[in-house]
């Protein structure tokens, strides 16, 4: 089946009922011989390492609790090198590069727009500016995707001072290889959380991006679960949040994507695309 055609069957579904669903499904406490038997077939499907997650799957009521198992202390090495920057999540390097002309590779042959992405003028988020993604033009970015095995937790890249937030309601656009090569724009419109943090490195705009089933996002920064009703929520946390290299700042309820953007000359990338990553690996590095 060709993109095109995988794309238009994509638009039929009603993405945002089928995303609650889903969701509703997978926060269901089920007959445990039935729980039980979901995920095993899960994780044989999927090819999850059970070794690596706190206890087993008798230790999660439902399915939407194992999406967000945590993981065993000491089993993710952090890089400690200031000079360099770590990798906020288990998954794989999409793409890597510099921003131009104000966009990025959404894939191979595909721009994106870091403005929309980023909200800079969205009319939702007050005091964002239109030429706010300028800073960013001539830096370094990396969308790096987590699928359906993946440790769900989104972490820091460096220690910082997360200095707001930015919540924009979207669509629900699946984010594999086909729809990034034929949607238009995809990350900048689907549902997202996009982070301002000031580090060693300079600013840097960290977004995590919803996707199809995964309409939920959550951060430890804010009382704040996405995809439930509430309106586009832009905020300036005053004093900002200080943490910690490799700090949870967010979550999602099945894998997704998250995306970097550095100022010029921040830092220069160590990985590329194709790359599996894991939380902690040092995948950029400064100078």
């Amino acid at each position: 089946m060709n993109d095109a055609t995988i794309v238009t069957l994509l638009s039929l579904v009603p993405k945002h009922g089928t995303a609650r669903a889903m969701g509703g499904a997978a926060r269901t406490r089920l007959p445990a011989a039935l729980h039980r038997a979901l995920l095993r077939w899960y994780v044989k499907t999927y090819q999850v390492d059970l070794t690596e997650c706190v206890g087993g799957i008798d230790d999660y009521a439902t399915l939407a609790d194992f999406f967000l198992r945590p993981l065993k202390p000491g089993v993710r090495t952090i890089d400690p090198d200031p000079a360099t920057l770590v990798s906020p999540v288990d998954g794989r390097v999409h793409t890597v590069g510099v921003v131009q002309e104000g966009t990025f590779s959404q894939s191979a042959d595909r721009r994106g727009q870091v403005a929309a992405l980023i909200g800079a003028g969205d009319p939702r988020v007050p005091g964002a500016l239109a030429d706010e993604a300028k800073k960013y033009e001539g830096g370094p970015y990396a969308v790096i995707y987590l699928s359906p095995k993946d440790y769900h937790r989104v972490h820091t890249p460096t220690a910082c001072a997360v200095e707001g937030y930015r919540y924009l309601p979207g669509a629900l656009w699946p984010v594999f290889p086909a729809a990034t090569r034929k949607i238009t724009d995809l990350f900048g419109r689907n549902e997202r959380l996009v982070f301002q943090l000031r580090t060693d490195f300079g600013e840097v705009a960290f977004a995590m991006i919803g996707a199809f089933g995964v309409g939920r996002m959550s951060t430890s920064i804010a009382d704040l679960t996405t995809h439930t009703g509430n309106p586009g929520e832009a905020r300036a946390l005053q004093p900002p949040v200080a943490l910690d290299r490799a700090a949870e700042l967010g979550r999602f309820e099945l894998g997704s994507t998250v995306i970097l953007f550095g100022t010029p000359g921040a830092w220069r990338w160590t990985v590329s695309p194709g790359d599996v990553v894991r939380l902690g690996q040092p995948i950029g590095r400064r100078g």
